[in-house]
């Protein structure tokens, strides 16, 4: 999960990935984008000298069917049983180079360039086609050609952003602050909080609304604050340099002053601010607020003027606020700062959300510090790629209906089901053998899981985009009005039924989440292709693959905080005392775990960041061994390429996260991002399985060793 800034906010003016409100406890995505990973994984055990081998010698093949594993990158030099990850790996992880326009590259980037490509060939067959006016097809068409017109955004320059701007110019008091901050969240500009509408997670019967803390330019409050961090100072004094440049680039005749009035009022910001692993608890985070009391939460803040604008006011009688404290001290920050600096912020951020979406000059100078300061990025992405994602930001359904019609057969969506069937009967007979849990959590447990509701492929309905007017040659006014469309979108839920047949992601994107709220596990129709799915392969590949990550989003409704919330969607204890206590220590015992993995020295994994995904990722692949031996009844495994089917599973769990990334983008996932980096999503859950022991005869003083008392087994 991500800071509070709910969907509606930026994806194509930030160029970010698909955000979730941090006052829900999902979408839980498996993957933040494309799957991260350097060097190999850190071991529990010292390595014996013994000569390098790969796997048990297996039995004769007994079937024709395709693997589903890619072999080539095997390296025979490292043994099976001391770095799984990089045995299988291993020539891949020393031979590939990161492309130039990447911070990272594996599996989910692999699929995710295969996924813009087929959304390029039907956006850039919808331009060229036109469509009739108000049309899905035009309107694609004429937000990717406008994107597309370099030449005409050269002539305009920063002239887009002037109307703005000299509005902030005209601020002559602080009790215009709330209309700012109001007008910013429905354009997806970046402010010092931000709403997102959702299910109370005490009634989910109801949408509520939940504001949280945001307003950071920089990933996360350490940038700001860990002045004994030469790496973190550093990108802060460079991150004031660039708010110069691109305050200098639209007009700001006093941009160096500007800068340093930005970089201290955000840093007092961080100071305030609540760390992500504390916005990780629901119920810390569930603080529920009347609208007439907001004035005692933010004693002089005029919060009457921001619902007004904002289109709020008379829609609610309460909402849940998840850092009362930072809101109470927000409000001791805008008194104290002056207003001139908060004028600089507003304009700061309004440029810099603006800058994908103007000139060369404020795209190469945004890019130069976002892409290449915070992840180490040495070029920008192509034209078109960032057009692709201009569209799906602004479009996305829309576009997903055609990709869904050409690129995901039935047969996918069907055999999908059967897959997803098979990893909950697993975890119903999981649950029996349980020795940590009661007959009573047991029975909770069960009643949660057959409430669980699967969404494969696409939605049922798609979205209506007629209400979004698209004007060919107003890039900046299209993706704004896009905004605005999103947003309101968002506040049309209000007062009405739950929409359970909604979507939080588009049938393109290559990842897939658990939404606690709903209890429903979804997976859009891109992940389903090899290394996660191949429809041609036999059932080993694809329980080690897209099985693992089935049984991970389901584990989400059973971890540290989906396990907090019950089969209807509502933050309710349904743990005994006894059990609860159980589940912690196994918990914290995998937090231990993973705060020994170093993805850059220095940098070590945060154990209770990670410890939701760090859970599924262990329990869901345990659940899909179990749903694979299932599946074979009293069948034998088939032996393919020399590999049994249990030892085939492991195999394809691993080269799904077989990935690379750069050094500074490893330090910003450490800081901001609660998945593991690859490496150790790949080797961290194999120490704890007892199918991985048996199958590659793990042993005493292999390095994936780990002894018996030390495995966390949840599931």
């Amino acid at each position: 999960m991500m800071d509070l800034v709910s969907k509606r906010l930026a994806v194509a003016l930030c160029g970010g990935a698909l955000l979730a409100s941090c006052s829900r406890p999902t979408p839980a995505p498996i993957a933040p984008a494309p799957a991260p990973a350097p060097a190999p994984a850190p071991a529990p055990a010292p390595a014996p000298a013994a000569e390098p081998v790969a796997t048990p010698a297996p039995p004769a093949p007994t079937s024709t069917m395709a693997s589903g594993i890619d072999l080539q990158y095997v390296d025979p030099t490292v043994r099976a049983q001391d770095d799984f990850y990089r045995h299988v790996n291993g020539k891949w992880l020393d031979a590939f180079e990161i492309p130039a326009d990447k911070a990272r590259y594996g599996s989910f980037t692999k699929l995710s360039d295969d996924s813009e490509a087929q959304a390029r060939e039907l956006i850039e067959a919808a331009a060229k086609a036109g469509g009739a006016p108000g049309s899905g097809q035009k309107k694609i068409g004429d937000l990717y050609n406008t994107f597309m017109d370099e030449a005409k955004l050269e002539t305009l320059g920063g002239k887009p952003l002037a109307p703005d701007l000299a509005k902030i110019d005209a601020i002559k008091s602080k009790s215009e602050i709330p209309g700012v901050i109001a007008r910013f969240g429905k354009t997806s500009v970046r402010a010092p909080y931000a709403f997102a509408i959702h299910q109370d997670n005490k009634d989910s019967t109801k949408y509520i609304v939940g504001f949280g803390q945001s307003g950071l330019g920089l990933p996360d409050r350490d940038y700001y604050l860990k002045a004994d961090d030469a790496k973190l100072h550093a990108v802060l004094e460079q991150y004031e340099a660039h708010i110069a440049r691109l305050l200098t680039l639209a007009g700001d005749k006093h941009a160096t002053a500007s800068a340093k009035d930005v970089v201290a009022l955000e840093t007092a910001i961080a100071n305030i601010q609540w760390t992500k692993v504390e916005n990780r608890d629901p119920l810390k985070t569930y603080n529920k607020v009347t609208v007439a009391d907001l004035p005692k939460l933010v004693p002089g803040y005029d919060w009457k003027n921001y619902l007004v604008a904002a289109g709020l006011d008379g829609k609610m009688d309460y909402v849940i606020v998840s850092q009362p404290t930072y809101f109470t001290a927000l409000g001791g920050i805008i008194t104290s700062t002056p207003l001139a600096a908060w004028k600089a912020y507003f304009k700061w951020h309004l440029v810099r959300a603006a800058a994908p979406l103007l000139s060369k000059a404020f795209v190469d100078e945004d890019f130069a510090f976002s892409g290449g300061v915070l992840s180490g990025i040495p070029e920008n992405q192509p034209r078109w790629k960032r057009g692709v994602r201009a569209v799906e930001s602004a479009l996305g359904e829309e576009v997903g209906r055609l990709y869904v019609a050409k690129y995901f057969p039935p047969e996918n969506k069907a055999r999908m089901e059967k897959l997803v069937a098979n990893l909950l009967a697993a975890y119903r007979t999981s649950i029996d053998g349980l020795d940590w849990m009661s007959p009573a959590t047991k029975q909770e447990a069960k009643a949660k899981l057959a409430k669980f509701t699967p969404k494969i492929g696409y939605p049922k309905t798609w979205r209506d985009y007629s209400a979004l007017d698209i004007k060919a040659g107003d890039l900046l006014g299209d993706m704004r009005r896009a905004a605005e469309f999103g947003y309101q979108h968002e506040i049309n839920k209000l007062g009405k039924p739950i929409d359970r047949d909604e979507w939080g992601m588009t049938p393109q994107t290559v990842n897939a989440y658990y939404n606690a709220e709903l209890n429903e596990i979804v997976f859009p129709a891109a992940i389903l292709q090899p290394p996660f799915f191949d429809v041609n392969a036999d059932d080993a590949a694809n329980y080690g693959g897209i099985g693992a990550v089935i049984g991970h989003e389901i584990s989400h409704g059973f971890d540290d905080k989906g396990s907090q919330y019950d089969g209807d969607g509502n933050l309710r204890q349904w743990f005994t005392p006894e059990d609860l206590a159980h589940f912690k220590a196994k918990t914290h015992a995998l937090v231990e775990q993973y705060n020994q993995y170093q993805p850059v020295a220095g940098y070590r994994v945060n154990g209770e960041l990670t410890l939701g995904e760090n859970i599924a990722d262990n329990s869901g692949l345990a659940i899909a061994y179990k749903a694979y031996k299932l599946s074979l009844g009293d069948k034998p495994s088939p032996v393919i390429d020399g590999f049994t089917g249990e030892q085939r599973l492991y195999l394809g769990w691993v080269q799904v996260w077989r990935g690379k990334q750069r050094d500074a983008e490893s330090i910003r996932l450490v800081k901001t991002d609660p998945h593991s980096p690859a490496q150790f999503r790949g080797n961290g859950p194999l120490a704890n399985q007892p199918g991985f022991y048996a199958a590659f005869s793990i042993k005493p003083g292999d390095k994936m060793y780990a002894p018996p008392a030390t495995r966390v087994i949840l599931w």
